[in-house]
């Protein structure tokens, strides 16, 4: 379907500027349509460049971006205004119940664990986020991680488990925030 679509696009005398914008655009649209579908709130601006599974209980706040995501389980998934993800990015709500459960390794049951994700999150490509993961506003998440448990707002983390290991510039992040200037 996709490669009919800029098959046909490519049938106009568009500029080449204007035909890769509308070939973009295109595949923004057609991938966010599950999404639309499924998700319980989306912000404006959606931007989908890859294949996107969400749930019904997902909350996607305004300018959000995905490279291609997939959200497992039953539990809330809440991601925050002006988010970006590189390719790759799974993000799980549920979990065996190995603890209290009645066999071993685990029962039938699962646990559900809300994942928040706040404003002007940049998490890179082939991250996988665990059930009960918090991430704070500005935080970056680099590529190939595993986040469980707060990543507190203006850190950069990384690693399996992911760990912080150093911080935003807070002064100039809040300086182009008052500015609007945003990606």
């Amino acid at each position: 379907m996709i490669r009919f679509i800029a098959w046909f696009v490519s049938l106009f005398a568009i500029p080449p500027s204007r035909r890769e914008r509308l070939r973009r655009d295109t595949l923004y649209f057609l991938y966010g349509i599950p999404v639309r579908r499924r998700a319980k709130r989306i912000g404006v601006r959606l931007r989908c460049a890859g294949p996107v599974h969400v749930t019904r209980k997902t909350e996607l706040g305004d300018h959000v971006g995905f490279n291609g995501a997939f959200i497992y389980g039953g539990g809330k998934v809440t991601i925050g205004n002006w988010f970006h993800s590189g390719v790759g990015l799974k993000i799980f709500t549920r979990n065996h119940n190995y603890d209290k459960g009645e066999a071993i390794p685990y029962d039938k049951t699962s646990v559900q664990k809300e994942v928040v994700i706040g404003d002007f999150v940049w998490i890179g490509a082939e991250v996988i986020l665990l059930p009960g993961t918090k991430i704070g506003e500005g935080a970056i998440i680099q590529a190939g991680s595993v986040v469980h448990g707060e990543i507190p707002p203006m850190a950069i983390a990384g690693g399996n488990p992911a760990k912080v290991f150093a911080w935003r510039d807070r002064e100039h992040f809040e300086k182009l925030k008052a500015e609007g200037k945003f990606y």
